[in-house]
């Protein structure tokens, strides 16, 4: 006699590539039309990067949720690599992994003295050469990271971010003619998403 399939299929694992579409969920609203490119160059469909989302949603907010730095290398495998990173006069960890839609990207988790995930985002891979940031026509989106950005338009102000995941930088940058105008560039998972420049639209 054939066996009837159950109607239960238990979940298939959530992987690196899940992760990414996780990433690009969040990034959708800021730049819809280079997440949709990415989109297709996973393979996947709409449909798949919201059940990503759903999925990695409800990783977080189950009552039986793993750690954050427990879940990542659950997802993400054991990190590419570990550095020690100075946070005022702590040493913490810094975990990173590759995200093959961002080749000269890595995923970095950071881990206070105690173990607790104090910072989740993408910075330029170690020995990779970052973008050439002099003027706010530079600042285009995905072209670098929070701390690039911070360091080519010392000082910069971080701010709040308008949700999770999201972060913010005041500075005053040269716009193409030479004028100095101020700024406010918005991240999401640490990536440049758009720059807003005082007196035009945003």
């Amino acid at each position: 006699m054939e066996r009837m399939p159950s109607a239960k299929h238990p979940a298939s694992p959530f992987t690196a590539r899940d992760f990414q579409l996780v990433l690009l969920r969040r990034m959708a609203d800021h730049n819809p039309d280079l997440v949709e490119d990415a989109r297709r160059e996973l393979g996947v469909s709409l449909a798949e990067m919201r059940e990503a989302n759903k999925r990695w949603q409800a990783m977080l907010r189950s009552p039986r949720a793993r750690a954050a730095a427990s879940r990542y290398r659950s997802v993400l495998g054991a990190p590419e690599s570990v550095l020690t990173r100075k946070v005022g006069d702590l040493e913490c960890e810094a975990w990173l992994w590759p995200v093959p839609l961002w080749p000269a990207l890595r995923f970095e988790v950071l881990l206070a003295p105690n173990g607790a995930v104090w910072n989740e985002w993408l910075v330029r891979a170690p020995g990779a050469k970052g973008p050439a940031l002099h003027t706010l026509a530079d600042l285009t989106p995905w072209s670098c990271t929070v701390d690039e950005a911070a360091r080519a338009f010392a000082p910069a102000r971080p701010l709040e971010g308008t949700a999770p995941t999201r972060w913010g930088l005041a500075f005053t940058a040269p716009d193409e003619q030479g004028v100095r105008r101020e700024a406010v560039a918005e991240f999401t998972w640490g990536l440049l998403q758009r720059v807003a420049v005082r007196g035009e639209p945003s």
